[in-house]
């Protein structure tokens, strides 16, 4: 598979090869959606708390002695059957949302989101970032050249490059990451995808 590679004017300087284990596999759309419930599950964080009959305030004291009053026996105003006492099995924070997914799952579900960009067209590949400090201006001005206009667009370099993440960092639906960030939800979140020819090395000894 051939692609071209282009510099930040928009101009095609050159053409290289494209690993068709990687970039031009038919997508898998149940590793996608395993790893993107995955990946989701491992964000959500305990919110939900409700309070045992051991952390309720009170009910120290026994209600009433155990025999003799004709009433069933009490041991505190705060058991869960009482009205303001704890509850009994409720929810709590230290609940793993986690959901395991094998590593050769993730990877066909990586190849897959990388083959369906190229697959719609919406893989572009730029020979390097030549900006000599963080510019807003000069990002766009690149954008522009690569006709990527107003749509979601993820940037991902080889390592992490502090000036066009800053450069980006202004800019409404564009975001950055180095490769070893790269994750199926930002590749399936975003509408283009920006890789450097650098970046492409490594995904394919990554990947392939």
């Amino acid at each position: 598979m051939k692609a071209q590679v282009l510099d930040v004017k928009g101009s095609s300087i050159k053409e290289i090869d494209l690993s068709d284990k990687v970039f031009g596999i038919e997508p898998h759309q149940q590793a996608i959606f395993d790893t993107v419930v995955s990946q989701q599950a491992a964000l959500r964080q305990g919110t939900r708390k409700t309070k045992t009959r051991a952390e309720v305030r009170g009910g120290g004291r026994k209600p009433w002695r155990q025999k003799g009053t004709g009433r069933a026996r009490q041991g505190s105003i705060r058991a869960p059957q009482w009205r303001g006492g704890g509850i009994a099995f409720g929810p709590t924070p230290n609940i793993n949302y986690k959901k395991a997914v094998n590593k050769k799952v993730r990877q066909l579900a990586i190849r897959s989101a990388l083959s369906l960009k190229v697959k719609e067209e919406n893989l572009v590949i730029l020979d390097k970032f030549t900006f000599s400090k963080p510019s807003t201006k000069e990002m766009l001005s690149v954008m522009k050249n690569v006709k990527i206009d107003n749509q979601k667009t993820l940037i991902v370099t080889k390592d992490h490059e502090e000036v066009v993440v800053k450069s980006a960092g202004n800019i409404p639906g564009v975001k950055t990451l180095d490769f070893q960030k790269m994750n199926i939800f930002d590749l399936l979140n975003a509408t283009k995808l920006v890789l450097t020819e650098d970046a492409v090395g490594r995904i394919e000894e990554v990947y392939a």
